[in-house]
């Protein structure tokens, strides 16, 4: 792979997609790619130096890469088979590979972080990152949000040893990657539409275990229905918020901070303050935290210096508005039933006694088919609910699968669905007090007419 002198993406536009991108303009390459719409984070990579076209046609792809012969394709699997200048690269002989796979041959030689999980894995990733990365070890980390430390999902170290990795279990793409660490927060199922079953999603995780380097480490989270399968010379532990090797204790909560005692298995770093102050973290810093005390190089002073820093991923309850005492709206990327019960309860407990709308956009129709019960369950946490369409993102229409499914099984009161070109009016009617927008699909697009709406009332 060192031979190609430039690199085009199919679905550049993709969070993973954009790491790789981002890595090999870093190593001087020139980098095109092809995404369905424009959209944020494809124009950034515009502004850092990539070619993107939009039209699914070969015409969009420049001249320069038109040569198989020092032109590497990296594609994502959410392309549909039926994309042209996918069809094109693969019927003129062209070295073609899935993300995961060069992502597995890039981060190969180095000792891998890796956290795997159906939810939390992009905060406990990117919580180790900024941990390594401001305490001077450093890394090379390849993460699914865009950190709002650094404005990036990539974060690059030509002397450090550690790579951390988001491990995606779509399409079973973290089968490419060799763990030196591997983290598993949760294996809740998910991605039916891939694994057909539960057992078989399960069973992608245990095989995942398998591939841990020899003297690695597996850190799993208590409870999870799992039967790893780690190598003799791997070490095991467990976490959690409060129980298993390594676990928080001594929890505080005081005028909107959250501050804990980390416990890990021969020692304590206590005070460490949540830079992002939300229940749910105090889980994924201790997941953080003990794959990088496994490296030997966590020192009390920088664990809490860089938690306290900490200003998350976004789209991982990031607030988009907070008044004192007043209206506050909050943007999660929550599209899994058990994110957003989890979502809504942070909420819920940041803002006691207060009405919580909550605007959800559905991701997939097989996950809405799968979820649809689910899904209600979490939304009848809310004082008012607003269902948007479902997002299709790479699916086709599932007869008789609507957001109307999950609408009907709701038990908040005060619910409507709406189309999302209407969520902006409707939410000007409303008068809310505390707003969660949350969904893996577009709903965020319209968040900053949402806040300036607010503003303006």
């Amino acid at each position: 792979m060192k031979t190609f002198s430039r690199v085009y993406f199919v679905g550049i536009g993709g969070i993973g997609m954009a790491a790789l991108a981002r890595y090999y303009m870093s190593k001087g390459l020139p980098v095109a790619g092809y995404d369905r719409t424009e959209s944020e984070l494809t124009r950034a990579l515009a502004d850092e130096g990539a070619t993107i076209s939009y039209a699914d046609s070969t015409d969009a792809i420049p001249a320069p890469y038109r040569d198989p012969a020092d032109t590497l394709v990296v594609y994502t699997p959410a392309i549909p088979e039926s994309n042209k200048p996918l069809s094109y690269l693969r019927d003129n002989g062209y070295d073609i590979h899935k993300r995961a796979e060069v992502l597995g041959l890039i981060t190969r030689d180095s000792q891998s972080l890796c956290f795997a999980g159906t939810h939390g894995k992009t905060t406990t990733s990117s919580m180790a990152a900024h941990v390594l990365h401001s305490s001077g070890t450093g890394c090379n980390a390849f993460l699914g949000g865009i950190l709002r430390n650094y404005g990036s999902n990539l974060l690059l170290s030509s002397t450090s040893p550690y790579s951390v990795i988001e491990a995606d279990e779509y399409d079973r793409s973290f089968h490419h990657l060799r763990p030196y660490i591997a983290v598993i927060t949760a294996t809740d199922p998910d991605h039916l539409d891939i694994y057909g079953t539960e057992e078989a999603y399960l069973e992608s995780f245990a095989k995942f275990t398998e591939l841990i380097k020899p003297g690695g480490y597996l850190v799993v989270h208590e409870g999870l229905k799992l039967e790893p399968r780690p190598g003799k010379d791997v070490r095991v532990f467990t976490y959690s918020r409060d129980h298993g090797d390594f676990h928080a204790a001594n929890i505080r909560h005081a005028d909107g901070t959250i501050i804990f005692d980390f416990i890990y298995p021969d020692g304590i770093i206590p005070d460490i303050e949540l830079g992002v102050p939300v229940e749910i973290n105090i889980e994924n810093a201790v997941a953080a935290l003990a794959a990088c005390h496994l490296t030997g190089t966590l020192e009390p002073d920088a664990a809490r210096h860089a938690m306290k820093t900490f200003m998350g991923p976004k789209r991982r309850f990031e607030f988009r508005m907070r008044e004192p005492g007043g209206r506050a709206i909050i943007d999660d990327y929550a599209h899994h039933p058990d994110e957003l019960k989890a979502s809504i309860r942070s909420v819920r407990s940041l803002y006691p006694g207060r009405r919580i709308t909550v605007a959800f956009q559905p991701h997939l129709y097989s996950r809405t088919r799968d979820f649809a019960a689910q899904f209600a369950d979490a939304l009848s946490l809310a004082d008012e609910v607003i269902l948007l369409d479902i997002y299709p993102a790479r699916e086709e229409p599932i007869p008789g699968v609507t957001s109307e499914i999950i609408f009907n099984a709701i038990k908040s009161p005060c619910k409507q669905m709406i189309s999302k070109e209407n969520l902006v009016e409707t939410l000007k009617k409303l008068n809310f007090e505390v707003l969660l927008t949350a969904g893996a699909g577009d709903i965020n697009l319209y968040l900053p007419e949402i806040v300036r709406e607010t503003e303006r009332q």
